[in-house]
């Protein structure tokens, strides 16, 4: 039995498990110290922040997928990404709404593969959100030189230090301004489409040289069948963190209805937008001339309408506001997912305190100082490849999760159910496999850069956070209410 009956501060060691964690039973004081604010967002907020966590992809990145595979490389590469996503969102859907914590992935991996797979899942996950704003920083530097000749240094210090700012002044506050960046963000992508759509032509799609020495090489695939291989983390950057909208799940007004409803709505719009930008720039412009382009929505509509047109200055100005949106939107996102994961123990647990408008302000701030330092490298695509890293590997462990918790329990409560069932989770994890392999293809220096981040953080919980989880944190109670329910059973 845990003792729960403590004045504040103390703490109480309970017996290791057969999993090999220890657990610490906390005051109730330490719980109301680590308070999100509840009714934050409803569906329309979800969807938005969906759509914000991945809009800036539209706007650059993807496009070098063009250089790996050429556009019938990356065009494969986006539709297989786009099942992937799709099938995951659409499993993810059922287990935030049965399963609503802060935690998200962490969460679900925590109920189904116990405290271990739970703690690979979240860090995995935290690789991914620490390091994508850090290369959105980059890329906002770009925009910023283009518009204002700034970059560098003096920007990311200002972008890191006015969005983390918002961030503390309170999650309604800030998913509110996100929603406004996003739908700017938007227009920016239909200015785009309807000013290239009469310039659009397929012979432009294939004007990319062909490698005649690698196998498979064709206008089509310029690099061979393995183009289609290396294209997969920049096709990723298209969709990538749409599956941090669950995050929300603690600030949301009613998760059971809230969570499946946002984040579906948030893929399909992504699925058009990712359509949009992939036929349209090189389609224009030709995929020559887009494959390393740091802007090149700007650069499409350059190359049809001038350097100086109105059109390509104002996707140029407002297309910022697509990185901005996915810059805040991140910041949200990682400062949730250490709240979640400090709260139970699995890290510092300073880190999870809320400040008085209920906003995690260490779990804001300290990963913001380590994004900030990783932008001054200046590798944008490097990071993109450190974060895809530890995406591919969280998605595998969520999708082998939902599999898990349908066999082991199903009888969990299910307000939404996805469409396919475990098929739907088995065809994402096997992608989401291939997505992971497709990482060492591009960059092995990237892939071990984020190798060495994930050794230091599981040495961190095997020995240490392992011997300190919270028993009371929700994730944990979710699981001794599960054990319990079945020795009733049985």
């Amino acid at each position: 039995m845990l003792n729960t009956s403590m004045e504040p501060g103390d703490s109480a060691r309970n017996s290791a498990g057969p999993s090999g964690v220890e657990y610490e039973s906390v005051s109730q004081d330490y719980l109301n110290q680590r308070q999100l604010k509840k009714g934050a967002a409803g569906w329309i907020l979800l969807a938005s922040l969906g759509v914000s966590y991945v809009i800036s992809g539209d706007f650059a990145g993807w496009n070098f997928g063009l250089q790996q595979g050429g556009f019938g490389g990356m065009l494969l590469a986006t539709v297989a990404m786009g099942i992937m996503y799709l099938f995951m969102v659409l499993s993810l859907a059922e287990m935030s709404a049965s399963l609503p914590t802060a935690g998200g992935g962490y969460s679900y991996a925590r109920r189904a593969l116990g405290p271990w797979g739970g703690y690979l899942t979240g860090t995995a996950i935290l690789l991914e959100y620490a390091i994508a704003p850090a290369a959105i920083a980059v890329f906002i530097g770009g925009y910023v030189n283009s518009l204002v000749g700034l970059d560098g240094p003096l920007v990311y210090t200002v972008f890191y230090a006015v969005f983390v700012g918002l961030h503390l002044w309170g999650a309604g506050e800030a998913l509110k301004i996100m929603m406004g960046i996003t739908i700017i963000a938007a227009l920016a992508i239909v200015v785009f489409a309807v000013g290239l759509i009469p310039h659009f032509s397929m012979e432009n799609l294939f004007n990319i040289a062909v490698n005649s020495e690698v196998a498979g090489a064709s206008s089509f695939l310029p690099e061979g069948y393995m183009g289609i291989w290396a294209a997969l983390p920049f096709a990723m950057w298209l969709f990538l963190a749409v599956e941090g909208v669950p995050l929300a799940a603690e600030e949301s007004s009613d998760p059971a209805r809230d969570m499946p409803k946002g984040i579906i709505t948030a893929m399909v719009i992504l699925l058009i937008f990712g359509a949009v930008v992939l036929f349209l720039a090189p389609g224009a412009a030709g995929a020559d001339a887009m494959k390393d382009h740091g802007a090149p929505l700007v650069g499409a509509l350059q190359a049809i309408y001038g350097e100086d047109s109105m059109m390509a200055t104002f996707v140029n100005a407002v297309g910022l506001a697509g990185l901005i949106a996915s810059f805040f939107s991140i910041i949200f996102a990682y400062s949730r997912q250490v709240f979640a994961l400090s709260r139970a123990g699995y890290l510092p647990r300073f880190l999870s305190v809320t400040n008085k408008r209920k906003v995690p302000a260490m779990a804001l701030i300290i990963p913001g100082v380590i994004g900030f330092l990783l932008s001054l490298t200046g590798e944008g695509d490097l990071m993109i490849t450190m974060a895809v890293f530890g995406a591919t590997i969280s998605y595998a462990l969520m999708m082998l999760s939902h599999i898990i918790l349908r066999v082991k329990e199903p009888d969990l409560e299910r307000p939404y159910k996805t469409p396919g069932g475990t098929l739907t989770s088995g065809v994402a994890l096997v992608l989401a496999v291939i997505a992971f392999v497709s990482t060492f293809l591009v960059s092995q220096e990237a892939a071990l850069w984020s190798a060495v981040f994930y050794g230091v953080m599981v040495a961190y919980f095997v020995f240490f956070s392992r011997h300190h989880l919270v028993a009371q944190a929700p994730e944990e109670e979710f699981e001794a209410i599960a054990k319990a329910e079945a020795e009733l059973k049985n």
